[in-house]
């Protein structure tokens, strides 16, 4: 794509960067085939290609964004299936956020865009703060339905029927090996992720200390940044990434870490960008430092060898999350992983497509979000499984929230399979009925 900005234009490294991708982009539209907002709205301006366009003369010419532009821009999952389909590898994930970011700089949004927006970015970081506001849903969850604002019918409906109780685990801490030393990693226990669910922290732990890892919880690291980062609040998500930059350094700095595991692929794939984030500040070596040994649980549990299991005797969905199978290339290690356990992995129609969740995208973008919800468990329970797996908290919300099968985390099987307890989501019929064991014990 021919570009025309100006030298004074790109002597600003994220102007520069810009640049760079928009003119990699030869308007082929092999993306429009994957992009799940133009498959559902068919609008040109919803595919990748044409939020190029509209980023190009937002940029190029220094525009004061309108609101035409910010639509299509925020109805954008982020969810990176153009990159895995972009035959000139655009980059189209530090375009958007770039965009995203002169956005906020320069829009002003409604009233009560602002407000929404400030309010998710000051309570879904922060476990605690988020903890309170699902209590309050919670209660105000049968009055949804009168909400006059459907962003605000989806926060309420978000809110769980039980919220579980913090686990300890999640605390600052080292938990020793049960086998012979492999592998010293840093778990990153995330943000919303210690609210809503805190089974798959648990059982991360339980497996990676199974299979010969001392798993340390760093001090004063936790969000990554990505919820801020997707808003385009840029000096909020890079305060919180460069506490986690900080407090995994000092460890590795200490006694030294093999790799920082991540069991929440959105936050994965931010902080594999830590590099590209801070490459001009003084926080760069370190960050790229970080980035380098950041590692999905998949990946890490690829390395561990896990130990091959008989036939168990259970069916499994696997949902691929797009910040997995796009945003970090990782496509075959969690279903190897559930084979390997003895699990049979069925795999839905259409398995690049999103589940519409991104973050808040299904709290501020709700009925496209809902139309995708639809369609990925609709593709899942054609399948006829005993359970879904997932390798992010987003999905898993977001799909549990249409379908009574039990949808858990990847490691969760994973750890039942090597001796650890039965998912607690397996053993209560969804929307939280009273227990009853509704999956057989492995065989």
């Amino acid at each position: 794509m021919q570009t025309n900005f100006s030298a004074e234009q790109l002597q600003d490294p994220a102007m520069a960067q810009s640049e760079k991708v928009l003119r990699a982009c030869v308007h082929c539209g092999f993306c429009t085939a994957t992009c799940p907002t133009y498959q559902v709205l068919g609008d040109e301006l919803d595919s990748p290609r044409g939020r190029i366009y509209l980023i190009k003369d937002m940029l190029e010419n220094a525009r004061k964004p309108d609101s035409k532009t910010v639509k299509h821009i925020d109805r954008c999952l982020s969810c990176l299936a153009c990159m895995s389909t972009c035959p000139s590898g655009v980059h189209y994930m530090h375009l958007v956020d770039h965009a995203r970011e002169y956005i906020e700089k320069h829009y002003d949004r409604p009233f009560f865009d602002r407000a929404l927006r400030w309010i998710l970015a000051r309570i879904l970081p922060y476990p605690n703060r988020f903890r309170l506001a699902l209590l309050g849903a919670k209660m105000g969850r049968p009055f949804a339905r009168f909400m006059p604002d459907a962003r605000l019918r989806a926060m309420l409906e978000m809110a769980p029927k039980t919220i579980p109780p913090v686990s300890r685990n999640d605390d600052p801490q080292s938990f020793a090996p049960k086998a012979p030393l492999k592998m010293r990693v840093a778990l990153m226990t995330g943000c919303a992720q210690k609210a809503l669910n805190t089974d798959i922290n648990d059982a991360t732990i339980r497996l990676l200390t199974r299979l010969g890892c001392e798993v340390v919880v760093a001090k004063d690291a936790g969000c990554c940044g990505a919820l801020t980062h997707h808003m385009g609040k840029s000096s909020e998500s890079h305060a919180a990434a460069a506490k986690n930059i900080r407090a995994w350094d000092a460890e590795m700095q200490g006694q030294g870490l093999d790799a920082i595991v991540i069991n929440t692929s959105g936050c994965g794939t931010t902080v594999k960008d830590y590099g590209h984030m801070f490459r001009d500040t003084d926080l760069a070596a370190q960050a790229a430092a970080v980035a380098g040994i950041a590692m999905d649980v998949s990946e890490v549990l690829m390395k561990l060898e896990l130990p091959e299991a008989a036939d168990q005797g259970l069916k499994v969905a696997y949902h691929a999350a797009c910040s997995l199978q796009h945003g970090q290339q990782i496509k075959t290690y969690p279903k190897d992983l559930l084979k390997r356990a003895g699990f049979t992995v069925l795999e839905p129609k259409d398995p690049h497509l999103c589940c519409g969740s991104a973050g808040t995208y299904n709290l501020m973008q709700p009925d496209i979000s809902k139309q995708l919800k639809d369609r990925k468990v609709q593709t899942l329970e054609a399948k006829a499984p005993d359970v879904i797996a997932a390798g992010n908290i987003g999905c898993m919300v977001q799909i549990g929230s249409a379908t009574k099968i039990p949808i858990v985390h990847t490691v969760e099987l994973l750890d039942w399979a090597t001796g650890g307890p039965q998912p607690p989501a397996m053993l209560a019929p969804a929307h939280d009925a009273p227990h009853e064991a509704i999956i057989p014990r492995l065989r």
